[in-house]
């Protein structure tokens, strides 16, 4: 575990001394309509120090805290579950030396890997799933391992009444159907996040943010972009509340900066990133 050269924000601790750990996944190989997410986690790191390390909402700095950046996984072309593997193979690593973690981004499949590897650590975790789409599918063109199955893959180790997805505005009438008998979904926003949190506390959380639960108005740099989305101060106040939780893994997947040439995207992204380090840090 050496630090990466080139770090996010303030990411510059010592493996052995992190209380986080930071890495990339650039994955895009089952995406749908637009590719490029594979981008994202080094957009992020390159355009994150066009951010302060001080955030004024919740009062905290990145520099006081212990955050490793481990840099991007190698991960191979053409071969999914050799992918999903080595990410929860870096994963279970981190968990096994007592570290949380945030993966960066990547098609939203990479939270399959990480999962696998949470629940060896912690069998009864349960999962906040942000995000405009279900991705409830059973395959999607013949394929299981999908962006768009990645919750189902998911509910396929976890079970019922483990999985609270928010945000959900697309998607397949079967798959409101089965999440309506098997997940606790809530539609179009963030309504309920409070009560969540609550019902939450003093149980392992891992969080899965697909940044096009924003607006394409917000963020338009993704592959997927969905109208009707959540404000950034929304899903600000709903972040902000994440300290609240045993915080043991999170992942902010679906960037694809290149969609958005102004860049805006990518430093919501940024702030986005900075704001749940600084919540999952103790």
């Amino acid at each position: 575990m050496n630090k990466n050269i080139q770090t996010f924000l303030a990411c510059e601790s010592d493996y052995q001394t992190a209380e986080v750990v930071l890495f990339g996944a650039p994955f895009d190989g089952t995406t749908s309509f637009r590719p490029g997410t594979r981008f994202g986690p080094s957009a992020i790191r390159n355009e994150s120090f066009g951010i302060e390390t001080y955030s004024p909402y919740c009062d905290r700095d990145l520099i006081e805290y212990q955050i490793f950046d481990g840099g991007d996984l190698e991960l191979p072309f053409g071969n999914t579950e050799r992918v999903l593997g080595q990410i929860e193979n870096y994963t279970r690593r981190v968990l096994e030396d007592g570290k949380a973690f945030v993966m960066l981004g990547g098609e939203h499949l990479i939270t399959l890997g990480a999962m696998r590897a949470v629940l060896q650590s912690y069998p009864d975790v349960h999962i906040i799933h942000l995000d405009a789409h279900t991705d409830l599918r059973t395959e999607y063109l013949g394929e299981a391992l999908s962006h768009s199955t990645v919750m189902k893959q998911v509910w396929n180790l976890v079970g019922d009444g483990r999985i609270h997805q928010f945000g959900i505005r697309s998607g397949e009438k079967y798959e409101f159907d089965f999440a309506q008998e098997h997940t606790c979904l809530h539609k179009f926003d963030l309504t309920g996040f409070s009560k969540t949190v609550a019902q939450l506390k003093g149980k392992p959380v891992y969080v899965s943010l697909d940044l096009d639960v924003l607006d394409p108005s917000i963020f338009c740099g993704t592959g997927t972009p969905e109208a009707g989305g959540v404000t950034f101060k929304e899903l600000l106040e709903a972040i902000l509340q994440l300290h609240q939780l045993d915080i043991v893994g999170c992942d902010i997947n679906e960037l694809s900066p290149h969609y958005d040439p102004s860049g805006s995207s990518t430093a919501v992204a940024c702030k986005i990133t900075r704001e749940i380090l600084l919540q999952i840090t103790k």
